[in-house]
C-alpha cells in the first residue's frame, strides 16, 4: 500500500511521509484481505520511521550578508558585558491573545474540558493582552510586562523603564551599561527612528547608558528569549482560557525550570498611541551613538 504512496525529500533521505492515515491504511488492507485494526496499522508506521509530526517552521526566509559577522559581534558584546558584571537582556514581545471565553490551543489534565465560544469573533473579546518579555542571560530569570493596547515603541520601553527600577537597578546596583539583545523588527525596529527616539527618552530618565545589538533579519529565532524564556511561558499557559486579566498573571507566573528559571509579571495599563511620527529635527541631530562594525545593528544611547 505504501510503495506508490510515500513521498519523499530530494535533499535528505531519511525524510518520508504519506498522506495516508492508520484507518484509511486499515481499511485498505482490509479490503484485500487482511483485516487488521488501526492501532497495528500505527506501530507497522512507527517501525519503519514514520510518525505524526507537523510542519516545522525552521526555513529562513531569506539571508543577510552580514549575518555571521553580527553573530560573532554579539557573541563579543555578551561576553564583555557577562565579565564586567554589566546585565544582558533579551527582548521580545509574543503574540498578543484576547481576553474572555476564547479557545487556546493546548490540552490540560482536568475533569472535563474547559468551555469556550464556539467562533472566536473578536468582537466577543473582554480585551486584549500583549506580553513584552525580558530576559535576563545571567541570572536565569525572565519577566512579562503585560500590555492592554498597542506594542509600540513607547510601550517597549515602557516596559524595560519598569523593569529596570523596580528589578533591574536591585539586582545590578554597580551596572555602568546595559545590553539590549533584540530582533530587526517589531516594536524595537533597528530600521525606524522612533525606537530610538523613545530609547534615548527611556536613557535620559534611567541615567544609564544602554547599547542594542540587533540579530539580522530572518534570524529572530536565535535570539535567547525565544528558547529560554518563551516556551516555558507558552508551556504554563497552553490550553487554558484567559478568561480575565488576574488568570492570564497567575497562569504566567508558573512559567519555571527545574533549572531554576523563574518568573515576575506586570501590567502596564497605558493607552498608547499608534502612528506616532518623528520630528526632523530629531532625525538631524539624533544623539545614538553608532558603532563603526555593523552600525545598522549596533548602538548606543548615552544619557544627557
Amino acid at each position: 500500500m505504501l510503495e506508490v504512496r510515500t513521498a519523499g525529500d530530494p535533499d535528505e533521505e531519511e525524510v518520508v511521509w504519506t498522506e495516508f492515515s492508520p484507518s484509511q491504511l486499515a481499511e485498505k488492507v482490509a479490503e484485500m484481505g487482511t483485516p487488521v485494526s488501526p492501532p497495528v496499522v500505527r506501530d507497522w508506521l512507527e517501525e519503519e520511521g514514520l510518525a505524526l509530526h507537523k510542519i516545522a517552521k525552521v526555513l529562513a526566509g531569506g539571508q543577510s550578508p552580514d549575518r555571521d559577522a553580527q553573530f560573532q559581534r554579539i557573541a563579543t558584546l555578551k561576553a564583555e558585558y557577562l565579565d564586567a558584571g554589566n546585565p544582558v537582556f533579551s527582548l521580545d514581545t509574543k503574540a498578543k491573545e484576547r481576553l474572555g471565553q476564547l479557545y487556546r490551543k493546548g490540552r490540560v489534565w482536568t475533569e472535563q474540558a474547559f468551555r469556550a465560544f464556539d467562533h472566536d469573533f473578536p468582537s466577543w473579546a473582554t480585551g486584549v493582552v500583549i506580553p513584552h518579555g525580558i530576559y535576563d542571560l545571567a541570572r536565569n530569570r525572565g519577566h512579562i510586562n503585560v500590555g492592554l493596547s498597542h506594542d509600540t515603541s513607547q510601550f517597549a520601553c515602557d516596559s524595560l523603564r519598569w523593569y529596570w527600577n523596580r528589578i533591574g537597578q536591585r539586582c545590578y546596583p554597580a551596572a555602568t551599561s546595559i545590553l539590549l539583545l533584540c530582533d530587526c523588527g517589531g516594536s524595537n525596529s533597528a530600521t525606524q527612528y522612533l525606537f530610538k527616539h523613545d530609547l534615548q527618552a527611556l536613557v535620559d530618565d534611567l541615567g544609564i547608558e544602554i547599547r542594542v545589538a540587533h540579530y539580522p533579519s530572518y534570524c529572530s529565532k536565535y535570539n535567547p528569549i525565544e528558547r529560554r524564556f518563551f516556551p516555558h511561558v507558552g508551556r504554563a499557559c497552553q490550553g487554558l482560557l484567559f478568561d480575565t486579566l488576574a488568570t492570564v498573571v497567575r497562569l504566567m507566573r508558573n512559567a519555571s525550570t527545574r533549572t531554576g528559571l523563574k518568573t515576575t509579571v506586570n501590567i502596564i495599563h497605558r493607552v498608547y498611541e499608534i502612528g506616532r511620527q518623528v520630528t526632523e529635527d530629531f532625525k538631524a541631530s539624533m544623539p545614538i551613538l553608532f558603532d563603526d562594525v555593523l552600525p545598522k545593528w549596533n548602538y548606543r544611547a548615552v544619557p544627557h
